[in-house]
């Protein structure tokens, strides 16, 4: 091995290394849960609290829906997966925004929806059994008094098949988000009148050919046509990959945090 070939290998091995503990470290503000219920089905989770609290103040929660890459039994790959933990250091989640997070892990082979993506639409299937823990888990979290959960600032986000996910969650839980953000999913439009006083802004690629920009279109399209006033971006010439520009918009952080119920 020439000396060039061993410095480009020792660079590549270090920067994995180095990686690799960035990723530990981020990884340990997120704590890993399992819940089971009476079927004896496990799911698999993880919390993160905001980085201050302050006893009798009242703290947003973010629940996060992962993509089809980050499913396993893991509990580390729903936010491995398309950069979400780094993304949400970066935006400050936890720190700016004083937010709790909430990533549920969907076993491998399985979804948050039961539908194929390359439909062109769908009608709300039987809630999926990841589905039906999520909200199991998010509802036993909220619930407890030491996590200081806002009720009236519960937010959701999901990408690819975790966009279908959020569309799912907040059509089965139409007045439970104070807002919503789908990346690149799709829902059922015959009950887009549910989400007409629900802030959402939907995201995808206008090249994207994994799932047609054409769900998140319809979606906004019905729930604007029933009366309300969704924000819609889709990003011209990008692929199935538009959480990036989600994610790098300090805009939507904002406007996410900005909502509340009344």
């Amino acid at each position: 091995m020439n000396f060039k070939l061993a410095l480009a290998c020792f660079c590549i091995l270090f920067f994995q290394s180095v990686f690799s503990k960035s990723m530990d470290n981020l990884l340990k503000s997120y704590h890993p849960h399992v819940s089971n219920n009476t079927k004896g089905d496990k799911f698999l989770y993880r919390t993160a609290s905001p980085a201050k609290m302050i006893k009798d103040e009242k703290y947003p929660l973010l629940v996060f829906f992962h993509g089809a890459g980050g499913r396993g039994d893991n509990n580390m790959g729903q936010l491995l997966d398309a950069g979400g933990l780094q993304a949400f250091e970066k935006a400050g989640v936890r720190t700016k925004f004083q937010s709790h997070v909430f990533a549920g892990q969907v076993p491998k082979g399985e979804r948050w929806v039961n539908v194929h993506w390359s439909l062109l639409g769908h009608k709300m299937p039987k809630i999926s059994g990841s589905m039906r823990m999520a909200f199991e888990a998010v509802d036993a979290y909220i619930q407890d008094p030491k996590n200081q959960v806002d009720s009236k600032r519960i937010y959701v986000m999901g990408l690819s098949m975790g966009g279908y996910g959020t569309w799912d969650a907040i059509q089965r839980r139409p007045n439970f988000f104070a807002a919503a953000v789908p990346i690149c999913g799709g829902g059922d439009t015959s009950l887009a009148s549910k989400l007409i006083d629900l802030p959402i802004w939907a995201w995808h690629g206008g090249g994207d050919k994994v799932i047609k920009p054409s769900r998140s279109r319809d979606m906004i399209n019905a729930i604007s046509k029933a009366g309300g006033s969704p924000k819609y971006s889709e990003i011209k010439g990008r692929g199935h990959n538009s959480w990036v520009d989600c994610w790098n918009t300090d805009e939507l952080w904002k406007w996410l945090y900005s909502q509340s119920k009344d």
